[in-house]
């Protein structure tokens, strides 16, 4: 039986602020994946790739889905990039259904531009073309993946929590 909900898609899609407001209505637990990370590493996921580099990021991005999938009635926001390894969402979905929020283009440029430094992919001196790189890259990723998905680009997150939750009572092997 499954019981809990992760949100995959790319930066700026709403997985930390819909998983927030999602947690709360459902009385869960909210898991931040990155601050996991940034806790296990001792540093911010800008310093770990700046210092240790993507390689070693994903490695613990491993590890910490390893742990947080076992555990049970959680919200979890992943990381924009956990979908790239089979591993991360094999053990999620064993116990999660995975939410994949996704939205425009124009919306990710608008929802990620205030605060770049926080986003070591998109530090670039073209941004835009490095989210359209990356979105073309990760997106048959986040399909695969996807028990369900929302474009959030022109939803209110009371909306998008709305949806998700309408959806899993859909979910017969979904436990509330």
């Amino acid at each position: 039986m499954k019981t809990n909900i992760a949100l995959i898609g790319f930066m700026g899609t709403g997985k930390s602020a819909v998983g927030r407001a999602l947690a709360a209505k459902l009385g869960r637990e909210f898991v931040e994946m990155d601050s996991l990370i940034e806790e296990m590493a001792g540093k911010t996921i800008p310093e770990i790739f700046q210092q240790d580099g993507e390689i070693a990021f994903r490695e613990m991005e491993i590890e910490v889905t390893r742990k947080v999938a076992q555990n049970t009635r959680q919200v979890i926001a992943c990381g924009g990039g956990m979908v790239l390894n089979k591993i991360n969402i094999d053990r999620l979905k064993e116990t999660s259904r995975m939410v994949y929020l996704k939205a425009s283009l124009g919306k990710i440029l608008e929802r990620t531009s205030n605060g770049n430094s926080e986003r070591p992919l998109l530090d670039v001196p073209d941004p835009e073309q490095r989210i359209k790189e990356l979105l073309d890259f990760r997106k048959p990723f986040y399909e695969r993946s996807a028990d369900i998905t929302i474009n959030t680009t022109r939803l209110s997150i009371d909306k998008v929590v709305e949806l998700i939750i309408n959806r899993l009572k859909e979910d017969e092997s979904f436990n509330f």
